[in-house]
This record gives C-alpha cells, structure tokens and sequence, in this order.
C-alpha cells in the first residue's frame, strides 16, 4: 500500500461519527468561511499521532495531496506533518518548508490551520533572518483573512525568543481589522509580548487602545491586573 494511502487507513481509525460537534468550532453555515468544510471528525492529539508515525517518509508531493483534500482534517494532517519536519537543522529542508508553505496559503484556510502551523514554519525560519521578514508585511496586507492571520501568529515563535518588533508592527497594520478572527489572533499575540514584557504591551494599548475593536482589545488585557483591564475597559488610562 502506497504510504499516503496507509495515512489515511490510520487517520481513519480515529474517526468520529459524531461530526457536528466540530463544526461548532468553525462557522460552517451557508457564506461563512468554512462554508464548504467538510469534518470527518479527528481530534488534534489523534492526528498528530498520525503525524508523528509517518513525518520522515512523506515527501512535499504528498503533503500536498493532503493539503488539497476537501476534508479538513487531511489539512491539518498536511500541515502538522510539516511542523515536524521543520524541527531540523539543515537550512534546505527548512526553507524548501518555508518556500512550500507560503505557496499553499490557499488551503491553509481555517482558524486552526493557520495557529497549529504558522508559527513554527514561518516564524521558526524567520528567528534569525531578520532581513527576510518582509513577507510577514506583505501578508498582513494581503486582501485574504487567513494570510493576515499567518502573518499575526507567526510572530508567536518570535515572541518566545524575545522578539517583539514585528508583533507590534504587525499588530498597527491589523489594528482596525474589521474580522473578529483576525481582532482575536492580533490580542492573543500582544497579550503574548505582554507575559515577557508587560510595559511593553501596556504602552502600545496605552497609545491604540481607543481605536482598537472591542474584541481586540479583550483578548489583549485578558490576564492584566483586574485593576487595570477595567480602567481599559472603561476608557480610563
């Protein structure tokens, strides 16, 4: 049996019949972004279970004939697939990773996709390329939700490693973004530069907080002192 067959015999064992449940996560209804989503019902432990067996003897081909199923697990399956790749020390592997992803961004298309993968493909290859990190701009510019979500998260890897320029940056690009998923990745980020460097975060709401969405700006001052997040809340800083 061919290889990428066998991984989706062993992604079948996990199964649920019971699919509804995780269309709850994802807007699913007639004009919603997940619209034409099909679940077959895998949780995350499972299919990075899945991952972890067959990583080392899937090539890019296959990956992609994963990435491009119309079932939504396949696709995380793909890209997971990739995030254990990128754990590597040659510089090849890890920019043909690199290169692969921004040219699939289409199928990255879901909330989850993008915040189970990004971060450590693009912002793992960009940690010590600092004059690569264009593309984090271009995709914050970019007219589709998923690639300004890419940009944002990505800049979690960087974060971890104590660089918070580009999340600042990134975040005044996105900070009047009208779509609550894009409202909601651009918080958790600042909230994220907030656990290494509170003042930090604090000045950039200090200075935006007025003109941020609601939705931004909750999900940025979720863990601030309860002091403090109510005089945000009510506009008094």
């Amino acid at each position: 049996m061919e290889i990428l067959e066998e991984l989706k015999q062993e992604l079948k064992k996990y199964e649920n019949p019971d699919k509804e449940k995780f269309k709850y996560f994802h807007k699913t209804n007639n004009g919603d972004y997940a619209e034409k989503d099909v679940f077959i019902g895998i949780t995350v432990p499972n299919i990075r279970k899945v991952a972890k067996i067959y990583y080392k003897n899937v090539s890019f081909n296959q990956i992609e004939q994963l990435l491009q199923s119309k079932y939504h697990e396949y696709r995380l399956t793909a890209l997971i697939i990739l995030t254990y790749q990128m754990k590597t020390n040659n510089e090849n592997i890890k920019k043909n990773i690199f290169d692969f992803y921004l040219n699939n961004t289409k199928y990255i298309n879901g909330w989850d996709l993008v915040d189970l993968s990004s971060h450590d493909i693009i912002g793992e290859y960009l940690v010590d390329k600092q004059d690569e990190r264009k593309i984090l701009y271009k995709l914050a510019n970019s007219k589709n939700m998923w690639e300004q979500r890419i940009s944002i998260v990505s800049t979690w890897q960087l974060i971890r490693n104590n660089q918070y320029n580009d999340t600042i940056n990134i975040s005044k690009i996105l900070l009047n973004n009208k779509n609550d998923l894009i409202q909601k990745a651009v918080g958790w980020m600042l909230r994220e530069v907030g656990k290494k460097d509170f003042q930090l975060e604090y000045n950039f709401l200090k200075e935006n907080y007025k003109q941020m969405p609601r939705t931004m700006l909750r999900y940025s001052i979720e863990k601030f002192p309860e002091e403090i997040r109510l005089r945000f809340l009510k506009g008094n800083i």
